[in-house]
Order: structure tokens, then sequence, then C-alpha cells
């Protein structure tokens, strides 16, 4: 497989775990819920800067399959104020050329929610200045496990021959199809894992962790993150030398 080009100093896409809204309320003797909805103010922010910078793709993780685990109270809540930011926000993001899409296993939502993000991606289908991704029942064994289902269908009806599948052709049934995979991947809240979280697309990202909790992670944060991954030198594999002589 041919290595990818260099990097420009923007990364292309930036995938990010927004974690800590449930401490931050903790620290701020206030209940789960609120935490969340502070988080939201950081979305705006984030998606404001990526699209200030140039960044082509912003991949958000708002609700994981794991996550179905939670104290069921929890997980409604976090449904409807979902539901609540979302009709709130989709034609502010419209106004600013901003593509909104969804992946993960969406069946699993209500069907007001489906109904909804169809709709969020209707609106805003034709617009190109940035494209943000948002994980709603996602996990990266689930995406995989799809992915391996759907080249197996095809080679039970005649369709593909096992040796067909490869890297490139795996890609095209996963989650992130058509897609670049994540430059830079963020992790907020200060644990340092992915969280099944694109596990396959996240194979050459740059690692970002940082201590603040998702509602304080504000421009200049992000900022920071995206100072740290220009000052890198990303190989993929291969020696500084022969990256050099591929940026000729």
């Amino acid at each position: 497989m041919a290595a990818p080009k260099p990097t420009s100093v923007v990364p292309r896409h930036v995938a990010i775990i927004m974690d800590g809204n449930g401490r931050w309320a903790a620290a701020h003797s206030l209940p789960r819920h609120a935490g969340h909805r502070a988080g939201l103010k950081s979305v705006r922010s984030a998606i404001e800067t990526c699209a200030k910078a140039g960044v082509e793709v912003l991949t958000l993780f708002a609700f994981s399959s794991e996550n179905w685990r939670r104290p069921r109270d929890e997980v409604s809540l976090l449904m409807s104020l979902f539901l609540e930011a979302l009709d709130r926000e989709i034609n502010d993001l419209h106004k600013n050329g901003i593509k909104v899409r969804f992946i993960g296993d969406l069946t699993q939502l209500s069907t007001a929610l489906q109904g909804r993000m169809r709709d969020a991606e209707d609106l805003t289908r034709g617009n190109a200045r940035l494209t943000v991704l948002i994980a709603m029942a996602y996990g990266g064994r689930w995406d995989l496990t799809q992915a391996a289902a759907a080249l197996a269908r095809q080679c039970v009806a005649g369709t593909l021959a096992p040796d067909q599948i490869d890297e490139v052709r795996l890609g095209q049934e996963l989650a992130l199809k058509g897609l670049p995979d994540p430059d830079l991947f963020i992790r907020t809240g200060g644990d340092q894992r992915i969280s099944n979280f694109l596990l396959w697309n996240l194979a050459y990202t740059e690692l970002y962790f940082c201590d603040a909790l998702w509602p304080d992670f504000d421009d200049a944060e992000l900022q920071r993150a995206l100072g740290q991954f220009a000052s890198r030198e990303r190989r993929f594999g291969l020696t500084s030398e022969q990256r050099a002589r591929a940026a000729e």
C-alpha cells in the first residue's frame, strides 16, 4: 500500500472523545446531565475553530455502544438533550456551511431521533465548509463486525471473491467510507485510551490527551492540540529521509 502523502500543518480530519462531562458536573455540585448540557458550548467552539482553521472533517464521539449500560435515567436525559440540541443548532450549522452526518448503529435509537437525524443530513447535504460526523451508538468493534458481515454477504452472493478482500475493500464498508482517516485524535478528561473508537481508522493517527474536562475545552485548548500536531513528524512507517523525499 502506498504511503499517505505528507500532511499539511492543519489536519484534514480531527476526531474527539468528549470526556469529563460527569466529573465537571460533580466538581460544580450539579447533576450529571448539567455537565452534558454545559459541554454543548465546547461542541460549538470545536466546530467553529475547526471550520476557521480549514479542517475538512470533525468527528465527535457523542454516545458509544457501551454507553447503553449507563443508568436508564441518564441515557434518557442524554437522548432528550441530544434531540433538543439538534433541533436548536441545525439551522445555524446549515447557514454556516456545515454538513452533518451520523455514524453508528442508529437502528438502536428512537424512531423520532432517527427521523431528526435524517432531516439534518438532508438539510446540510450540499454544504462543503466542514463535515461534522456525530458518532451515536457507535463502537469500533461494531464497525469492524458490520463491515466483515457485509463482505461475507457479498462473498455468499457471488459478487465478491474472498481473495479480493484487502484493506481498501474493507475500508469501503466502514462508517468512515469515503472520508480521510483522522489525522489527529483528541481525548479530554485525562484518560489515555481510545475506548473502542474508530479502531481501524486510528492506525496512524496522532494521539493527543489533555486533562481539561470537556465543558472546559475551549478554543485555546483546541489550538494547543492543533499546534502540537503541526510540530510532529508523521512517518507512516518510513524513515525521515524517505518522508522528506516524498515531500519534494
